[in-house]
């Protein structure tokens, strides 16, 4: 019988006191050595206020932000992945022509700088398609009561171009990766399962959504959280055209109050949280499809 190994090891402890040690002296230099005139009491202040017309508190610019990255990011998130498994499909369908036009908007994306992508989205959809649909004004016209929900969804009649254009932004600019993952996950499957599928005579639909896509989850279902995370993360790039997520609002209450490190760390804290969270969630998602009684498929060696 072989000896279990110690759950940790002195590699393991060694490697844990230096990551210790080094958080603690940047601690250690960050609040006493560093000249530098701390100022937390401000930071709740733009976290939330009492507002005396409505008699509750409510949520201030840096929450705000935060709630429109959350918003920004889901959207963004849903548009890419549809379009990332429509350019995923294509990029392994048979005929020449579609596999050309996937691997032409994969390369193109992948390979020209996110900064850039937003600066020529931003000013293509907002500028032209946009102010071609008249967004806006459609909104504006809009009862009432459709107007506070697009609002909830999504933002205000003045924000709304800036939003949909940073939307799309990222969802095409995520949506490039998620198609290699969507390819990476269906060729990833047993060329026996395509031959077994098409012995039953199921069309190649059939047998994409029967058979081929379901086990493809499993297997996508890892990377595309980290992507959703990336878009999480990415989504403060949109900061530059002006989208008041929370990059843009910490931004502006450094600008106010001078207190840098302050806004930094709350809204390095803000992202965390959320990126965590949802790390949490796709966690629990992965175990529930790895039960037997899980709808999905098994993958078999």
């Amino acid at each position: 019988m072989r000896p279990k190994k110690p759950a940790v090891t002195l590699l393991d402890g060694v490697i844990l006191t230096a990551v210790l040690g080094f958080f603690g002296f940047f601690c250690y230099r960050l609040f006493f050595e560093l000249n530098y005139k701390w100022n937390w009491p401000v930071i709740p202040t733009y976290l939330v206020r009492f507002d005396p017309e409505q008699q509750r508190w409510v949520a201030n610019v840096l929450l705000e932000g935060f709630f429109t990255t959350i918003r920004l990011s889901v959207w963004a998130m849903l548009f890419a992945v549809l379009l990332g498994f429509l350019v995923g499909i294509l990029r392994i369908s048979p005929r020449l022509f579609c596999r050309l036009t996937g691997r032409t908007y994969v390369e193109a994306i992948r390979n020209t700088p996110p900064l850039v992508l937003v600066f020529i989205f931003y000013y293509f959809i907002s500028d032209q398609l946009f102010a071609w649909l008249a967004v806006e004004d459609l909104f504006r016209a809009s009862p009432q009561g459709v107007q506070e929900l697009l609002t909830l969804l999504f933002a205000g009649p003045a924000l709304i171009t800036r939003f949909l254009s940073g939307v799309l932004t990222l969802a095409l600019f995520q949506g490039a990766y998620i198609a290699e993952i969507v390819r990476a996950g269906i060729e990833a499957i047993d060329t026996g399962q395509w031959e077994a599928g098409r012995t039953l005579g199921l069309t190649r639909w059939q047998l994409m959504r029967l058979i081929i896509l379901p086990q493809a989850v499993k297997i996508m279902l890892p990377p595309l959280a980290g992507e959703f995370i990336n878009t999480v993360k990415w989504s403060s790039i949109v900061s530059i055209i002006s989208i008041e997520e929370l990059t843009f609002q910490g931004l502006q209450v450094m600008a106010s109050t001078q207190a840098t490190i302050e806004v930094w760390l709350t809204v390095s804290g803000l992202y965390l949280v959320l990126c965590l969270s949802l790390s949490l969630v796709v966690r629990r998602i992965e175990r529930r499809l790895a039960r037997p009684d899980s709808p999905y498929p098994q993958m078999r060696p």
